[in-house]
């Protein structure tokens, strides 16, 4: 998964730009977000037909609010170019959880 610590719209729409794109807003602070770190390589292994980005939401605040990521962890996936799910609430998330929203979005 690559680590972006910031994200414009320019690199927003040049990494989303083709494929399927899923983007984990998250924050090194977040103890929710640390919660999911074990699994995501596993939930990557299985959904390999995306690229996995992270998002230091902290240091890519201008794009989070124009996505509206209030909470985090918080998941924003893009086929194309184009939004076609979101998982975006303050919750902890758990790898089923992720996995499921990422399988009902095929």
């Amino acid at each position: 998964m690559e680590e972006i610590k910031e994200l414009n719209q320019t690199k927003l729409d040049e990494i989303t730009k083709s494929g399927r794109v899923v983007l984990e807003f998250s924050a090194t602070w977040c103890p929710d977000c640390r919660f999911l770190d074990p699994f995501l390589p596993e939930i990557e292994e299985d959904f390999s037909d995306s690229k996995f980005y992270k998002i230091d939401r902290d240091g890519s605040i201008d794009v989070a609010k124009k996505l509206n990521i209030m909470g985090i962890p918080s998941f924003v996936v893009y086929q194309d170019g184009q939004e076609i799910g979101r998982l975006v609430n303050k919750d902890r998330k758990t790898k089923q959880q992720v996995e499921d929203f990422l399988r009902s979005l095929d």
